[in-house]
């Protein structure tokens, strides 16, 4: 197989779960393919241990959606396989509907760059229940990881304190995908720029990079090796000093940063990967001004995360720059959001909403109704709470909310008081896009405000403040109903 031919140029619509597949048929031959569904996407519990997460990935499931169609070569493929039996599995006649599909869905979404947290719907799909269940394998595989990466790159920066933040995780990614994904999130989430070259391409993110300790060992000293770095690269000099002896290093550097600048040009800097960071780049630091480069900055990597950038930043590390890549673009510490998709309504035969919701003996896995739409209100520019509410059951001007999972926990919110605002957009109406893509620069703002606009105390890593989110007391009265209701019937 060939990457470039075979895996990328052609169509991702079966890039969804088997079952996704076999639901459809089934739907198909029980005559239910076309009935009105409606599904929200939302994760349960925050990453990281944190008070927040950064939605991202829309732009990627617009273009996935704009080019859903079953080709020729997928409905060949379809076609091969086979039931237990040894049979074709799905008729002939599934496969020409298959082929004719088009996408026609509605698809509401919050866009990308917005503080999100648990039970809200980062996307709510309405439309034929047979094309909302095939697509929610690819929504889940984006927002799942591109939050994720977001989130933790807005902790790192967070940590960073406005100091710029390089994500170089493109060798340690996983795989291909991984790699131009994460450095797109890690970008929205505060990152200042990649390593990545393929990336800053296609998102238009500013590429970085030094050189690699293989650059120092290929000549018989260092300072030949800067030299040599210098000649070629006269406005990139960032050195990196740690190959043999840091501080040597920093000495060897400051010495071909004094030929640059008898040729009228400026060392840019030097970079730690190794030893003790905050002593090191304490030393260097003294060294760096004391020759004259006060104005050099102090790259510093390592398989850093946020909570070492932290603990460096407390112990006074003279680091400028942040290097971040293993633990940033895999997400070290959690390697899934745990996103889910579930069936929120869907259409009876004679036309009317249901509300649909699954029971669980955990009550945080079960789901909430209706077709939700999230508000966010806000007192003097900050955010204090969301709710989450049914545009069937509409909203009160006195709202009490309630906890998705603990309705003990309630919030009064006077929308005579507060400054509100709906979060769910319009991207698809009927299969049509009406998203039109904000821009990358105008994404990143996006996240820098918001993050403004939170208290302090969901921003820390430990025991962060739980932002208040809560169900419209109309909606939380029919889940509770419903719930009722479901257990009752369980039990019979």
């Amino acid at each position: 197989m060939r990457l470039t031919k075979d895996l990328y140029n052609h169509s991702l619509t079966l890039l969804t779960d088997f079952y996704q597949i076999t639901m459809a048929y089934a739907y198909w031959k029980n005559g239910m393919a076309e009935r009105e569904s409606v599904f929200n996407l939302y994760f349960r519990e925050n990453p990281f241990g944190g008070g927040y997460a950064i939605a991202c990935g829309l732009d990627y499931i617009v273009d996935y959606l704009e080019h859903f169609k079953f080709t020729e070569s997928d409905i060949e493929f379809l076609s091969t396989i086979k039931s237990n039996s040894g049979n074709q599995l799905f008729e002939d006649e599934f496969l020409k509907y298959l082929s004719n599909l088009s996408f026609t869905c509605d698809i509401d979404a919050i866009p990308e760059g917005s503080l999100v947290f648990p039970h809200e719907p980062i996307i709510r799909v309405i439309g034929p229940v047979i094309q909302s269940q095939i697509i929610e394998t690819p929504l889940l595989n984006i927002i799942n990881f591109q939050t994720l990466v977001a989130t933790k790159a807005s902790r790192i920066a967070y940590a960073a304190k406005g100091e710029p933040v390089l994500e170089f995780g493109l060798r340690r990614a996983q795989g291909v995908d991984g790699a131009i994904a994460a450095s797109r999130a890690a970008y929205i989430g505060g990152c200042s720029s990649t390593s990545n070259v393929l990336a800053a391409k296609l998102f238009d993110i500013p590429v970085a990079g030094t050189h690699a300790h293989s650059w120092i060992l290929t000549f018989d000293s260092e300072i030949e090796a800067f030299k040599a770095y210098a000649d070629a690269l006269p406005d990139n000099c960032v050195f990196l000093v740690d190959t043999y002896d840091t501080l040597e290093g920093v000495k060897n550097a400051i010495a071909v940063g004094n030929i640059l600048r008898e040729k009228g040009k400026e060392m840019i800097g030097i970079r730690i990967d190794s030893g003790d960071l905050a002593y090191l780049s304490q030393q260097a630091r003294k060294m760096l001004d004391q020759a004259g480069f006060q104005n050099a900055e102090i790259v510093a990597s390592n398989d850093l995360n946020e909570k070492l950038v932290q603990s460096l930043k407390m112990q006074d590390a003279q680091i400028s720059v942040w290097g971040i890549g293993t633990k940033l673009v895999t997400a070290y510490e959690q390697p899934a959001l745990g996103a889910v998709y579930k069936l929120a309504a869907i259409k009876n035969k004679h036309g009317h909403w249901e509300h649909k919701l699954k029971l669980s003996e955990q009550s945080m896995k079960v789901n909430n109704p209706g077709i939700q739409q999230l508000r966010r209100y806000y007192q003097n520019g900050k955010m204090i709470a969301d709710m989450i509410y049914d545009i069937n059951l509409g909203t009160r001007k006195k709202n009490t909310i309630f906890h998705p999972v603990d309705a003990t926990k309630r919030k009064v919110l006077d929308e005579k008081l507060l400054e509100y605002n709906d979060l769910l957009i319009p991207v698809f109406r009927n299969g049509i896009k009406k998203y039109k893509f904000p821009g990358m620069p105008s994404i990143k703002n996006k996240v820098a405000g918001e993050m403004k606009a939170i208290h302090g105390g969901i921003k820390r890593f430990e025991n962060p403040h739980i932002y208040p989110v809560g169900l419209e007391e109309s909606l939380h009265h029919a889940k509770m109903d419903l719930i009722l209701k479901l257990r009752k019937y369980e039990n019979s």
